[in-house]
């Protein structure tokens, strides 16, 4: 792949996962093209990337947008990154692993969907396994935007990240797992909310 649609590939990734772009918004090649200083065929190269890792949905006529998931596919999708990590939790920290980047969470004014995306990143590193690591990074990634998205909705977030992180930390797994179906599954309650939330913000946009 071109360097310049490299390029546009990582800026545009980190834009989805700092909320700069919220889900069911359209993003417009032409004004990335613009903004890189480029042409416009190494960002449809890089966005058509995107789509293909399922971060950025193809409209046909209506463009190119953040995924708007419905209530089965945002469900389906906090199913699938708990049991993720899940398994990582079953499979361990590797044997020879270096002892993961000591992650800090210092106080509730840190960033919890950087923080999230970073400790389970973390959870399926460790178990040296690429297949499992490659798969929860795809999840992380596409959940990036609905956790920005819907922070609002969660009550007690410091509180139950900085859980996780304890657990992390000591390597406590069955408390750790305990804590990510928790996680999870108060995630799934809200789905409907979460989902009405974004479709409101989504008809705003437009």
């Amino acid at each position: 792949m071109h360097s310049k649609s490299v390029f546009v590939y990582g800026q545009v990734k980190r834009a989805l996962r700092s909320g700069r772009y919220a889900p069911g918004q359209r993003i417009d090649p032409a004004t990335l093209a613009a903004e890189f200083h480029t042409s416009a065929t190494p960002v449809r190269f890089a966005l058509y990337r995107l789509v293909g890792e399922a971060l950025v949905v193809d409209q046909a006529r209506g463009g190119l947008h953040v995924p708007l998931l419905t209530e089965v596919a945002m469900h389906d999708l906090y199913d699938w990154m708990e049991r993720l990590l899940l398994m990582a939790c079953d499979i361990g920290v590797a044997p020879g692993a270096r002892k993961t980047d000591q992650l800090e969470l210092a106080s509730a004014d840190d960033d919890p969907v950087k923080l999230t995306w970073q400790l389970f990143d973390a959870i399926a590193r460790a178990t040296a396994h690429r297949s499992l690591h490659h798969a929860v990074k795809q999840a992380n990634d596409r959940l990036a935007p609905i956790r920005r998205a819907k922070q609002g909705l969660i009550e007690h977030g410091f509180e139950e990240l900085s859980e996780l992180y304890r657990h992390w930390q000591t390597r406590d797994m069955p408390a750790l797992k305990s804590a990510l179906r928790d996680y999870h599954e108060r995630r799934k309650r809200l789905v409907p909310r979460i989902v009405a939330l974004l479709s409101d913000h989504s008809d705003y946009l437009h």
